[in-house]
């Protein structure tokens, strides 16, 4: 900002005010561009006036300008702070109202999304998709502990910790209930830790590899085989249905056969949706018994 650009003094010559017309001579006088006038008529008619206060600023004060606009040196102040900006470093902003360069600064610095107060520098933040907090004030939207530097999961306008992602949010396994944080898989549209999808017999995880279930149980083929599945009548081995060739089974009274082992005792014709006679506990066609 610079000083007003007339001339203040006392009249020592003839001359009369160039508004007024009264005679000059031993009075005080401002010059401005060429013109001769009292004080009186120089506030009313040529003093520029101050952008701050509104009011004229007078031949006998310190005039301040910049941009074509004037300022009383006392009015010459930080809108925000009061410090005088005389002979200091200054911003014009909106309203014409002049800012020093330390509420600049701080003005124009971001505004934490959770308390609403500028972000200044030095103050430690957290930045995520063009919105930034003060680091204490980036809280978990669920138990309001802070978040701060540390891992989270956003959830729409929400931020949620670790902790309470997992049970807000995670699958639950269908055996342990508690939160699946990472693998995993799923049977009958349930998931299940992999840890957890065991054979009830040897503990050993079924990810991956054939099982049976049977009932709320599940069983490797192995264990299936020795302490599930029933034994055939004929050939003595596992029916273990899916498991080897045949997957069809025929039961009578308190014994199974596997569909390709129930055959005639005579004859060997298999009698699998035929009709057959038990004769001495013993499976024949309908026609061996005759030739007995």
């Amino acid at each position: 900002a610079g000083p007003g650009s007339y001339t203040v003094g006392t009249m020592s010559e003839r001359f009369d005010c160039h508004y007024c017309r009264d005679p000059l001579q031993g009075k005080k006088y401002v010059q401005k561009e060429g013109r001769h006038c009292c004080v009186k008529c120089f506030e009313k008619f040529c003093a520029n006036t101050c952008t701050e206060c509104k009011k004229p600023i007078g031949a006998d004060s310190k005039e301040l300008h910049f941009k074509n606009r004037y300022w009383h040196d006392n009015c010459f102040r930080c809108f925000k702070c009061y410090t005088s900006l005389v002979n200091e470093p200054f911003m014009l902003r909106e309203n014409n109202k002049v800012w020093c360069s330390n509420c600049t600064a701080t003005e124009d610095a971001p505004r934490c999304k959770g308390c609403f107060k500028h972000i200044i520098a030095g103050d430690q933040n957290v930045e995520y998709k063009k919105m930034v907090w003060h680091k204490d004030c980036f809280t978990c939207s669920q138990c309001k502990q802070v978040i701060g530097s540390g891992s989270f999961f956003p959830k729409g306008d929400d931020f949620y910790c670790v902790s309470c992602h997992e049970h807000k949010f995670a699958k639950t396994c269908a055996k342990c209930k508690n939160p699946i944080t990472s693998g995993g898989l799923t049977y009958q549209e349930q998931p299940w830790h992999s840890e957890c999808f065991i054979c009830s017999n040897c503990k050993k995880q079924l990810g991956g590899k054939r099982f049976t279930a049977v009932e709320d149980q599940f069983y490797c083929v192995e264990c299936y085989k020795e302490c599930v599945a029933k034994k055939c009548a004929g050939c003595k081995n596992p029916i273990t249905a899916g498991f080897g060739r045949g997957t069809s089974v025929v039961n009578y009274e308190d014994e199974s056969w596997h569909d390709y082992c129930f055959k005639c005792t005579k004859c060997a014709r298999g009698l699998a949706n035929k009709r057959f006679v038990c004769h001495n506990g013993k499976i024949y066609c309908a026609e061996c018994p005759k030739r007995l």
